[in-house]
């Protein structure tokens, strides 16, 4: 009777449903880890050892703020002379973003969040491996003059630092990373770099570094934050202070933080844990995008943008490599650039119209000096 065919039949089909329902199971089971695998969530909560784990979701209704904005800042009702003097001239809002590699992350972002439509024309003027210490490889005043030439630039956004964690020298000598006279030779070119902004009508904002991976690199990376807030607090310059706003629950580095909506962890951070992801890189920007969007509301009085002051987008090209640092750039001052990374997951909104050949992907390159001793005193 076992061995009748209608029984193997019955045998062989329940054996056939108890397998696909086992295989249902084990597919709910790692539902979770395949969402994440094809969406901007982070990774499963084991991660291989050695790197940062991403926060426990905190649930759907905890907000996340993004970085403060300073007091000293324009209110949204204050519209600033460079807005009103492009509304008088019947011309976009000219948006300058200036800086390193970290400063490509943030025009990438700024566009983004000033749309076209609202005659926003965001220009890429960063420039990766440049910094205020390397001006053997780039002199960033000489290149600004360049760069003003081609138009007014009303909201200047500036990002070093990055790459100026090294001595320079001063009049023949070596002057150590912040030390006096490095202060004082690295104020005097930001204080020319910004007055030649000033000069052509632009209200100009710093935006600081946030939190680095590397325990020793962001000991440094705060010495700088803190001799930058130091400095615009002097030339009366906004700084906006980014730690916070890219950190974990702990005030630490974290490469994933909660999104705001469903509370799922979502990748903040580049793989080499200085630069940002595209999400990370908004989450410094949006509080100073709504507050240019306020001012140019402002200055145009509530009335609707005509056509003709939409700025049409750039036709994407590639960017070209970082340029060949001369052979002295090798001293203390200019150590030569460093190789790009590679850039993080862009939007789907494509870049900006720029001045210069721009990046579908927000470059992430030239990785910053590594933490080494600084220079020898003399």
């Amino acid at each position: 009777m076992a061995d009748h065919p209608a029984f193997l039949l019955i045998d062989r089909t329940t054996a056939l449903f108890c397998g696909v329902a086992a295989g249902i199971a084990i597919g709910l089971a790692f539902a979770p880890q395949f969402h994440n695998l094809i969406t901007e969530a982070g990774p499963p909560p084991a991660v291989r050892p050695g790197l940062p784990s991403p926060p426990v979701a905190p649930g759907p209704d905890a907000a996340r703020p993004g970085a403060v904005l300073p007091s000293d800042i324009a209110s949204a009702a204050q519209v600033p002379d460079g807005l009103a003097r492009a509304v008088a001239d019947g011309r976009p809002f000219r948006i300058g973003v200036f800086g390193d590699s970290f400063g490509d992350g943030l025009w990438t972002a700024l566009y983004n969040q000033l749309p076209r439509r609202e005659a926003f024309q965001v220009l890429r003027y960063s420039q990766q491996a440049t910094g205020f210490t390397r001006y053997r490889q780039t002199n960033l005043e000489e290149a600004l003059a360049r760069q003003l030439a081609e138009g007014p630039v009303d909201v200047a956004v500036i990002s070093f630092g990055a790459n100026d964690m090294q001595g320079l020298f001063v009049e023949g000598r070596v002057a150590p990373l912040l030390s006096p006279a490095w202060q004082a030779e690295i104020e005097q070119r930001i204080a020319r770099y910004i007055g030649l902004l000033r000069a052509q009508g632009a209200v100009v904002v710093w935006i600081g570094l946030p939190v680095m991976r590397d325990g020793t690199f962001d000991a440094q990376v705060q010495g700088m934050n803190r001799f930058y807030a130091d400095v615009m607090a002097r030339l009366g310059v906004p700084f906006i202070d980014t730690r916070a706003a890219a950190a974990g629950p702990d005030g630490g580095y974290a490469s994933h933080l909660p999104d705001p909506e469903t509370g799922a962890p979502r990748l903040v951070r580049a793989g080499d844990g200085i630069h940002m992801s595209m999400r990370g890189y908004r989450l410094l920007t949006d509080t100073l995008a709504a507050r240019v969007r306020a001012w140019g509301q402002a200055a145009r009085d509530g009335k609707a943008v005509p056509p003709e002051l939409v700025p049409p987008p750039a036709a994407p090209t590639l960017a070209a490599p970082p340029p060949t640092p001369a052979p002295e750039a090798a001293m203390a001052s200019e150590p030569p650039a460093e190789s790009a990374a590679p850039a993080p997951t862009a939007t789907a909104e494509p870049p900006a119209a720029a001045s210069q050949p721009v990046q579908l992907l927000p470059p992430v390159a030239d990785t910053p000096v590594a933490p080494e001793p600084a220079p020898p005193r003399p």
